[in-house]
């Protein structure tokens, strides 16, 4: 079987194409990966932020607390 030079560049071009396809899919399945991981750092910062705020508002809590002890114990 003897190909002609159009048929030859013709296959060339589509395993090209078929390569740089593969490049695509492993370069979008690489950003999801990325984006998951983004969501899952962000949501794990979020809970952090949670607890701090949650820890400082009990440290004033506290704080108050004694203060009125402190208060009633001196009267």
């Amino acid at each position: 079987m003897k190909l002609t030079l159009t048929a030859c560049v013709a296959i060339a071009m589509a395993g090209s194409v078929g390569l740089s396809a593969c490049g695509l899919a492993g370069t979008a399945a690489s950003s999801a990966t990325g984006a998951a991981a983004e969501a899952q750092q962000a949501q794990q910062a979020k809970q952090i932020e949670q607890r701090a705020q949650q820890q400082a508002e009990d440290a004033v809590k506290q704080d108050a607390d004694r203060r009125a002890q402190a208060e009633k114990d001196a009267q």
